[in-house]
């Protein structure tokens, strides 16, 4: 397997969402099962997300409310939306990875690279996106032997419609927002779930499970 092991993390409420709306950051995880995604941090070699999430968020993606090291930031980011005044940019322990496509403004990579981030050009995929398994490719040959990929909506549908997720944990938080899911439409394989696990931290429940994908 010429890619890093793919665990893909995220929050989801009752009814699916991961936030209220598109684009508008929401608080779901109590800080029990915040502890445990930093702990979950700490074991991987790189954290995944796609610009949206940076442009909604503004995240750190790295370790604070436990010891240990924090992972190498990766950014999807086809046009290269990332803001140069964002945390991951401006962060002066971790240059973060962008990755985007062919069709992206090249004065715009020369003023992230100039701002310190590593910005790979990869082609797009069939969804005219990043195509992430040269992205992976990328990341194997350059040491990342394990993925945490934390989302947005699409990062995470892009993932598993593509089958590259080999594990999961789910924050399940005891709310409905009736907002944005974390699956907007069906996925062409349903993958296995290998002894799932079930563990409450707070009021979450998180559940854990390796995937077999059908061959």
């Amino acid at each position: 397997m010429n890619r890093p092991w793919i665990t893909l993390s995220y929050a989801q409420s009752l009814d699916g969402c991961i936030a209220a709306a598109p684009g508008q950051r929401t608080s779901l995880s109590g800080p029990e099962a915040m502890k445990m995604t930093h702990q979950l941090r700490a074991q991987y070699d790189a954290i995944l997300v796609g610009v949206g999430t940076v442009i909604a968020d503004n995240p750190r993606l790295n370790v604070r409310l436990v010891e240990g090291r924090s992972p190498q930031p990766i950014v999807l980011d086809s046009r290269l939306r990332i803001p140069l005044q964002s945390v991951l940019i401006q962060s002066p322990t971790h240059s973060v990875w962008v990755f985007c496509s062919t069709n992206a403004q090249a004065a715009t990579k020369v003023s992230l690279e100039s701002a310190g981030a590593h910005v790979f050009v990869v082609n797009e995929g069939e969804t005219k996106y990043v195509d992430l398994n040269e992205v992976l490719h990328i990341c194997y040959d350059k040491g990342i032997r394990s993925l945490m990929v934390e989302g947005g909506a699409r990062i995470i549908q892009a993932f598993l419609r593509a089958g590259l997720v080999d594990e999961v944990v789910i924050t399940i938080t005891p709310r409905f927002l009736t907002g944005l899911t974390a699956l907007t439409y069906p996925l062409p394989h349903l993958p296995q779930f290998i002894n799932p696990k079930y563990q409450t931290l707070g009021s979450d429940i998180v559940v854990t499970a390796k995937l077999l994908w059908e061959s």
